[in-house]
């Protein structure tokens, strides 16, 4: 069971009825639910102090998910330095879908992850296609989200140690939807469904997604690390 700290932006469900509609006590909340049966979890959002991310919370979390959207410029850099050196030590990071372009993600990549979108509310096909990895247990072969918002190539990331899925879209583009990488001594897992105003967040197979992905991304012991000059 690992201690699981979620973080979201919270501004768009008190802000938009329609996504109040959709999570009316914000996505941090529905995300928690899919994985309070296997792990410990607790949420923090952007306007609490430090933004719920103080350096004590995130010594205690094993895996941080995050879903930001609106206001990434808003994160303080401290904030994000301190995410970082987290993942540095062997936190597990997993930033969903529009946190692509938030600061701990951009700072962890080294480039600017930007995309093509289109917002149209239509299908997506997830495809597993590295149905080995532990992230894909336990999933059919591809899996349909009716209503979704597209994200399209050029993906400007580095090339994931593992890619565990890929979308199709109606329109006919493709997109690299689950990046595994390492750094550090802590593994990231870019998951790209989710969006503000559908409930992807309550799709089982998404819900599975990110009890796997907490379990991938969990710290191992490993060997100790030792830099510096030798005796």
């Amino acid at each position: 069971m690992a201690a699981v700290t979620i973080w979201n932006e919270f501004r768009h469900e008190r802000e938009d009825d329609d996504v109040a509609a959709v999570y009316p006590d914000g996505i941090h909340a529905t995300i928690a639910d899919a994985l309070a049966a296997d792990h410990t979890v607790q949420t923090a959002t952007l306007d609490e102090p430090e933004h719920g991310l103080t350096a004590d919370v995130l010594e205690s979390t094993d895996v941080l998910l995050w879903w930001g959207h609106e206001a990434h410029d808003e994160v303080a850099d401290e904030i994000v330095e301190r995410v970082r050196e987290r993942v540095l030590e062997g936190m597990g990071f997993v930033p969903l879908h529009s946190s692509h372009y938030s600061k701990p993600f951009k700072r962890l990549m080294g480039t600017s992850c930007s995309l093509q979108y289109r917002e149209d509310g239509a299908s997506e096909r997830l495809w597993v296609v590295d149905p080995g990895h532990p992230i894909a247990d336990g999933l059919a072969e591809s899996t349909e989200l009716p209503k979704t918002e597209m994200y399209g190539e050029p993906f400007d990331v580095p090339e994931p140690d593992r890619l565990v899925f890929v979308s199709w879209f109606e329109g006919g583009e493709v997109f690299r939807s689950g990046c595994c990488y390492r750094r550090g001594n802590g593994r990231i897992f870019y998951f790209r469904p989710g969006h503000e105003t559908y409930p992807i967040y309550e799709n089982e197979t998404v819900r599975r997604v990110l009890r796997n992905a907490v379990a991938w991304a969990s710290p191992t012991e490993g060997s100790p690390r030792t830099f510096g000059k030798r005796d």
